[in-house]
């Protein structure tokens, strides 16, 4: 997703075929900053690391720790959670920060608010896709394809893209 919003800006963005530890963290900005600052120390290179975290509001996780719980726990659970719940709301955290060899970091963060459904539906995407709609949606994100809603993910490589040929005078 990255490559397709650098390419428009006629930015050259690699991916990184290099595996990091992931640090537990209470939030996404901390994760992608560390693994940011550590690759481009390493390698001697601008890096740009995104993370993203899943917030359910009613019970107040998993947020960075998503990923797990999501292999741990059937969509059908969290139904069966929130069925009592009147609040069925929640958000995606989305940080990524960009980090020089030399030290200087840039952060960007922002949320994408979603609720809930109250049964699984769709096809194209497993797990907590079936049941997780983006505000302004009426399907779940299982029902159509990513590429129709890539803008939506896709905030901070925009924003980042535009700083970088900027020349990095303003903060966006």
């Amino acid at each position: 997703m990255a490559k397709k919003t650098f390419d428009k800006y006629n930015i050259e963005a690699y991916f990184l075929d290099k595996d990091y530890p992931e640090i537990q963290a209470e939030n996404s900005l901390e994760i992608a900053k560390f693994t940011a600052i550590q690759a481009s120390k390493e390698l001697n290179i601008p890096v740009i690391r995104e993370d993203h975290s899943l917030f359910i509001n009613a019970i107040g996780i998993p947020g960075p720790y998503t990923n797990y719980v999501e292999k741990k726990m059937l969509a059908s659970e969290v139904l069966k959670i929130l069925k009592e719940e009147s609040d069925r709301t929640g958000y995606f955290e989305i940080a990524t920060v960009y980090a020089e060899p030399d030290g200087f970091v840039k952060e960007w963060i922002f949320k994408v608010p979603i609720r809930f459904s109250t049964e699984e539906k769709g096809q194209l995407q497993k797990g907590w896709s079936k049941i997780i709609i983006l505000e302004n949606e009426n399907r779940t994100l299982a029902e159509y394809p990513e590429e129709e809603r890539i803008e939506t993910w896709n905030k901070n490589y925009q924003k980042i893209a535009k700083w970088l040929i900027s020349g990095k005078k303003t903060d966006l």
